[in-house]
């Protein structure tokens, strides 16, 4: 039985400069991610490696090449059917939290919901502020709250939906290092409750928590390997949460 989750196939992603010549973003590229999967994507800045998040994640299309999620050929629909996937299937984490500045915590976790058909989106909202440590903060606004619980707005708004897939690109670019360890142990926390996690950063100790490391350069993908470092790792946040 195939357990993957996101089949890529041969994608490339070109872009036009407007005077004739073309930039390759993301070149031939061909990878699966398993249901239940912690990745981490890793590269230095234009690598192409949030391209390929962003395609993955059914944000862009590529110019060429196939996309299965779910077993389902998803990289030409159009715009709309893929909103209808992100909003049912995949949670977004940013590195710059893209939160409502003049909205509460409760109200900017609510935004995926509003389009919905579900008539319990304040509690569903309530119960993922819950699972992120935020429930004495809910109704304070972005600029009251430090960065660190910025971003566990962030993951709450991405998981209200329940989603089968987490995106997250450079979650902790903007966090000090105590933060930057809260958010990584959290995203691993939800990876053992069966979340797959698909995480982008350029930080070798960010990339470290995962299970999986893939590398990429040039569009390319230079490396795919199980991280040996995982286990180590894991044992190593487990006694700092104790």
């Amino acid at each position: 039985m195939n357990n993957s989750i996101i089949q890529a196939r041969n994608l490339s992603k070109v872009y036009g400069t407007g005077n004739g010549a073309e930039v390759v973003a993301i070149d031939n590229v061909s990878l699966e991610i398993q249901r239940g999967e912690y990745v981490a994507i890793m590269g230095a800045s234009g690598s192409g490696k949030s391209t390929l998040m962003n395609i993955l994640g059914c944000l862009d299309k590529p110019s060429s090449g196939s996309l299965l999620l779910d077993g389902a050929e998803v990289s030409q629909l159009d715009d709309e059917a893929l909103a209808r996937i992100r909003n049912q299937k995949i949670g977004f984490v940013f590195q710059s939290f893209n939160l409502l500045a003049r909205t509460n915590a409760l109200e900017n976790v609510e935004l995926p919901l509003i389009y919905s058909d579900r008539h319990d989106i304040t509690k569903l909202a309530k119960d993922a502020l819950l699972a992120v440590g935020l429930a004495d903060r809910m109704h304070h606004q972005p600029g009251e709250l430090s960065g660190g619980q910025q971003q566990r707005v962030a993951i709450a708004r991405a998981l209200v939906n329940d989603p089968e897939i987490i995106f997250a690109d450079e979650p902790t670019g903007n966090l000090d290092t105590n933060s930057s360890l809260e958010i990584i142990s959290l995203f691993s926390e939800l990876n053992k409750s069966g979340r797959t996690i698909v995480l982008v950063t350029h930080e070798p100790d960010i990339a470290a928590r995962a299970k999986r490391i893939i590398r990429i350069a040039d569009g390319k993908i230079i490396s795919d390997e199980v991280n040996p470092e995982f286990k180590k790792v894991s044992a190593e946040v487990g006694h700092e949460n104790q």
